[in-house]
């Protein structure tokens, strides 16, 4: 019975066939064991849902139900209707009740941490309310005895866990084992928990014992790809991303790690080629549109590079981060009017940005607004510390200013910081003062 139920309900990297079965309850009074087990309501609706006539069974729930609000068994059944059907809001919502029903039935618990781990990267809420039910499903036993759906609890549990906790998510592991034999995704959970605890030598080993076994894993390859990359063992890498991606040429993950390798070796053509094609297979995620549009200013292409940072601010237009990297282009293209914008509208949303302020400083002095470079400096100095550049900006300004004291201790600031690293700013603060030490 259930053995559809989990497969429904798994998530993709951690398989197992299980199935579930809700706790025996009661018995009506008058009958006997043998009468519910053959004719009751539930064993037919039961049987219903073992045939995959999931209608049939939610309509003989539903007429239990009425008379029988409270039957934690036929709740988690009916909740088990919708998630075959793919209504997941309405099936949390029986599971949730079936667990306020009998908090110590295992498989509601089971169901509803597993359902809600589906959604956990989209909603923190969800992931600390999956780990809470899994986490109480563990302490519980399935009735009838079911090592292999309480492993599955371990296993998400393990899945949920491995970045945030990395140690617990071991012992996780290491329970789901001690219930089920261990399987080729359990080995690619190990070697993620141990990326995640830093241990970088275990999850090498783990990586490659998965290739020796799937040579085509795709998973186990950007994973060990990854490792590679922050070791900077980029001779390594590429060979293993090339053969993976002949395999499997449109992989968004070995398309990320291959042009993250190639902008690492400086192949700026060819990784601007590589992301154009992922981008192309997956425009709206936010990351690979950061890393295209890096990638064209590395290549100095700022205006494709503004074309995406435009895209991407009017998708997210309260984007700080976006704002001010899209002013970063705009001062790279001379639209000094434009990236001001940029940058006003940055600080707007999030007035702690440091590079921001420094960002409107810049475009300021450019378009000749002098005070405002002073305004946005004071702004900055209160958030980070300051730099030759900030030290020129400040001297030029309050020059343009005619405020001569202060003038001269910015460019004498300048010159002490500078160190022979700004040539033309360095000879231009030079005139300057002796100019001004002459008045």
């Amino acid at each position: 019975m259930r053995s559809g139920f989990l497969k429904l309900l798994l998530l993709p990297v951690v398989l197992v066939s299980a199935g579930l079965h809700a706790q025996s309850a009661p018995l009506p009074p008058g009958a006997t064991a043998d009468d519910q087990q053959q004719t009751g309501p539930l064993a037919q609706a039961e049987a219903a849902i073992d045939a995959k006539n999931y209608d049939k069974a939610r309509g003989l729930l539903d007429a239990y139900l009425s008379a029988h609000s409270g039957d934690a068994r036929a709740l988690f059944d009916r909740g088990y209707c919708d998630d075959a059907q793919g209504r997941t809001q309405t099936a949390e919502g029986f599971y949730r009740k079936a667990i306020a029903a009998g908090p110590k039935q295992f498989e509601a618990r089971m169901a509803l941490g597993l359902r809600l781990a589906q959604t956990a990267s989209e909603s923190s809420k969800a992931e600390g309310d999956a780990k809470a039910e899994l986490e109480t499903a563990v302490t519980l036993d399935p009735n009838p005895p079911n090592p292999a759906a309480k492993a599955q609890a371990y296993r998400t549990l393990a899945k949920l866990l491995r970045q945030s906790d990395p140690d617990q998510a071991k012992q996780d592991l290491i329970e789901a084992l001690k219930l089920s034999p261990e399987i080729i995704d359990d080995t690619l959970l190990t070697a993620e928990i141990a990326e995640a605890a830093g241990d970088q030598a275990v999850a090498e080993e783990a990586y490659r014992r998965v290739l020796k076994v799937d040579p085509e894993s795709s998973v186990a390859t950007a994973g060990l790809a990854h490792l590679l990359l922050s070791e900077k063992k980029y001779a390594d890498a590429e060979p293993l991303l090339k053969a993976a991606l002949s395999r499997d040429p449109d992989d968004p993950a070995l398309n990320t790690q291959l042009a993250a390798l190639l902008a690492a070796e400086d192949k700026t053509d060819e990784a601007v080629a590589a992301l154009e094609k992922l981008h192309q297979l997956k425009p709206q995620d936010r990351e690979i549109s950061m890393m295209l549009a890096d990638a064209y200013v590395q290549a100095e292409n700022y205006e494709k590079a503004d074309a995406v940072y435009a895209n991407l601010i009017a998708a997210a237009p309260n984007d700080a981060e976006l704002a001010s990297e899209r002013g970063q282009v705009l001062i790279r293209e001379q639209k000094y009017d434009e990236a001001l914008e940029m940058f006003q509208s940055a600080v707007k949303i999030k007035q702690d940005d440091s590079d921001a302020w420094g960002g409107i400083a810049f475009a300021a002095s450019k378009t000749g607004q002098f005070q405002l470079v002073v305004d946005a400096l004071t702004m900055r100095s209160k958030l980070a510390s300051e730099t030759p550049a900030t030290y020129f900006l400040w001297a030029t300004a309050y020059d343009n200013l005619h405020h001569r004291q202060q003038s001269v201790v910015y460019y004498q600031l300048f010159l002490k910081s500078a160190l022979g690293k700004f040539p033309d700013e360095e000879w231009q603060a030079k005139q300057r003062l002796a100019v001004l030490e002459k008045k």
